[in-house]
């Protein structure tokens, strides 16, 4: 889960924290009766995600923890002709994205709103161009870090659902969580880091639209971190 939002204690073995905070207004609750219901995606019956969208898709990618939504809906918006599943378990953070899209019609974001593993182990290999995973939860105390999202586990299953050249892209400000992420991803046989020079981990992603964790960290002085893996 993206930001502050779920750095409360959750359920063991649960890499994301509490599942609601502020109550909801009563359209935001009426959202989760009408539309909820047509976007979610259910891993149980999962087939080729591309076929989730009611039309032809040039491909589909994923977004782990979207938090507001504000990156995933500022992507779906730049790419029509692509399809989006944005996983979050936080009930706030779906609202708002439910909100967003209800209110400008878009057609090519889907949503699961539990843990982004079961979506990962339900997704076909190769099916993926993209996966995001933007600020997560860095769970700071060593006796959390085995609740960080990012493992050797989760890598190979990123790794698995995403086609041959296709990208993970990760941002964080803490400066472990993205040395942890880095130790992973080097080990990993099928995915490669693709920086070179400083610039490529200090600069934004093509296309980034930011969020509101990213503003809070440069706000509290914090320095992001970009990190591009390729698919071998």
């Amino acid at each position: 889960m993206s930001g502050d939002e779920g750095r409360a204690a959750g359920p063991a073995g649960a890499f994301f924290g509490r599942r609601k905070g502020h109550k909801l207004r009563l359209g935001q609750a009426e959202l989760f009766s009408s539309l909820l219901p047509r976007l979610r995606v259910d891993p149980a019956t999962l087939g080729d995600p591309a076929r989730l969208f009611g039309r032809d898709v040039d491909d589909v990618r994923m977004e782990i923890g979207f938090g507001g939504g504000e990156h995933l809906l500022a992507r779906a918006r730049a790419h029509p002709r692509t399809g989006f599943i944005g996983c979050e378990p936080f009930v706030n953070g779906m609202a708002k994205l439910l909100a967003a899209i209800d209110a400008e019609g878009l057609d090519n974001v889907r949503v699961w709103d539990g843990d982004a593993s079961a979506m990962l182990d339900a997704l076909p290999p190769r099916c993926l161009s993209t996966v995001y995973l933007l600020y997560p939860d860095p769970w700071p105390k060593r006796r959390h870090h085995k609740r960080r999202f990012v493992s050797d586990e989760r890598l190979a299953a990123i790794a698995r659902v995403l086609r041959p050249g296709g990208s993970f892209l990760f941002a964080s400000d803490i400066d472990h969580y993205v040395g942890w992420t880095l130790a992973r991803v080097l080990r990993s046989p099928d995915l490669s880091w693709t920086a070179r020079r400083p610039d490529d981990w200090r600069q934004p992603f093509s296309g980034w639209p930011g969020t509101r964790y990213e503003r809070k960290a440069i706000r509290e002085e914090r320095v992001p971190t970009y990190v591009t893996v390729v698919r071998r």
